[in-house]
């Protein structure tokens, strides 16, 4: 039977299935996809050192994206014959925990993010396994290379937070001073809650260019359009970057660039489509 029979044999058979049916599927997805996020989050759990030093590293000052920029500085210095490159200043930031559950809790709900982070792969998977056969076989070949796309720039804005947004935001925060006398002792809750916050916002912003493809593949957006509005794009960035960082101007110019960048390799990609 050729392709096309086989995609109307498989909605058929959909259409053939009763509301409840479709419910009963969907729950065991749904209940898949809890047990995998639990136990996934039970050995993050276990893993408490390892787990809280993969977190707390971007607050130090020898977090390896500092040591390649001064390596870099090294390098450009060995180059130019201008001796030792630049050093960036010792820090340190110091966190407490002020209530008596606050390092469980923290300890708790840092586990189920990465838990949640680890299994995004098997989501996506179960996602697209659901949708599957309501789809023609060249609606699976673009939902599938969509899925793909969406995780792939999910990873790179959870990456760019980790390695760039968060230390250098981290950095400036956590040291400034008003006076020299006024120290900063940082919540663990505060630190936690920005770090996870900003990443997984970062991630979610990061699938703009598969959104505006889609648009552009619909006929609903235009590069010409993007171009034209692209001040007004710049204001609605700058908004969007003050809800999603802490409220200080330089997180706020820090994410604004990434996602102005991003808005255009939007245009690039909806004028090629």
């Amino acid at each position: 039977m050729p392709r096309w029979g086989e995609d109307m044999a498989q909605k058929e058979q959909l259409e053939t299935m009763s509301f409840g049916s479709h419910l009963e599927v969907l729950r065991q997805m749904l209940i898949r996809i809890v047990l995998v996020v639990a136990v996934l989050s039970v050995i993050v759990f276990c893993f408490k050192e390892e787990t809280f030093r993969l977190l707390l590293a971007p607050k130090e000052s020898d977090f390896i994206t500092f040591r390649a920029i001064e390596r870099l500085s090294d390098w450009i210095a060995s180059l130019t014959g201008s001796g030792e490159g630049f050093r960036f200043t010792p820090y340190s930031i110091d966190l407490i925990s002020t209530e008596l559950s606050a390092q469980f809790m923290m300890h708790l709900t840092a586990s189920v993010s990465i838990g949640v982070l680890l299994a995004s792969p098997y989501i996506l998977f179960e996602l697209f396994r659901f949708i599957t056969p309501a789809l023609y076989s060249n609606e699976r070949k673009y939902s599938f290379a969509i899925g793909v796309s969406c995780y792939v720039q999910f990873v790179i804005g959870v990456l760019i937070t980790y390695f760039i947004l968060a230390p250098i935001s981290f950095r400036f925060l956590g040291t400034y001073q008003v006076d020299k006398n006024v120290r900063n002792y940082i919540s663990l809750d505060s630190y936690i809650s920005t770090f996870t916050g900003l990443t997984f916002t970062m991630g979610l912003v990061a699938q703009l260019p598969v959104v505006c493809w889609l648009l552009a593949k619909m006929g609903l957006l235009k590069a010409a359009f993007m171009r034209k509005y692209r001040r007004h794009a710049l204001v609605l960035i700058m908004i969007a970057a003050a809800i999603i960082t802490p409220p200080d101007v330089f997180t706020l110019v820090l994410v604004t660039l990434p996602l102005y960048l991003l808005y255009e390799l939007c245009i690039f990609i909806v004028k090629r489509y």
